[in-house]
């Protein structure tokens, strides 16, 4: 049995095995069960997982919380490929602020624009943004609309989007100072119409 089936079909928090017999394969070491590890799981996996965990939680997750849905992983995982929780989560924000994937991702849309006295194509960032840019301005506005306030914190029906200061069409680049947290609410219709 692996402690992803029982998260999904137990009836009892898999965390709560892993308090009372220090590790998921510890209780089942002691129940008789045979022992399933998830081995080679990618680096870029378990970063994704935390990035979820931490949405799910709007704030940075702690060693108890990848006990509990909607983490895949257990916190041990983390530990015994970094070290420890605390290098886990150092790794994370490091991955999370390398903006050279995000350039990567920019060059395969090749957006161009015409200089006029040149007639040059000139390289800008892509209009799309990341799904880890997505997340760093997230966490930066405190996952709340700069706008109004909103957040899913207070309300579960707010939705939150990552908007352009100064529209894309317009020239704006998509890049961190130029992306704001924005409600659902406040994002709609305003188009490039608005400045903000």
């Amino acid at each position: 049995m692996t402690f992803r089936s029982y998260q999904e079909f137990g009836k009892y928090s898999a965390g709560t095995y892993g308090a009372r017999f220090g590790s998921w394969n510890s209780a089942l070491e002691k129940s008789g069960l045979e022992l399933n590890q998830e081995k080679n799981v990618r680096n870029i996996d378990l970063f994704e997982n935390l990035k979820t965990v931490w949405i799910s939680k709007g704030k940075q997750p702690v060693w108890r919380d990848m006990s509990n849905l909607p983490s895949k992983y257990q916190a041990g995982i983390y530990k015994n490929r970094f070290g420890s929780w605390r290098n886990a989560l150092k790794e994370f924000v490091e991955y999370i602020n390398d903006d050279s994937i995000d350039l990567e991702e920019s060059d395969n849309d090749e957006p161009t624009t015409k200089n006029n006295t040149e007639h040059a194509k000139i390289k800008r960032t892509s209009r799309n943004i990341s799904e880890r840019m997505r997340f760093r301005i997230l966490v930066r506005d405190g996952f709340a609309c700069q706008s109004c306030g909103a957040s899913p914190l207070k309300s579960r029906r707010v939705e939150l989007h990552i908007d352009h200061i100064i529209p894309w069409s317009k020239g704006g680049e998509t890049e961190d100072k130029n992306l704001e947290t924005k409600c659902s609410k406040c994002n709609l219709g305003k188009g490039n119409a608005f400045d903000k």
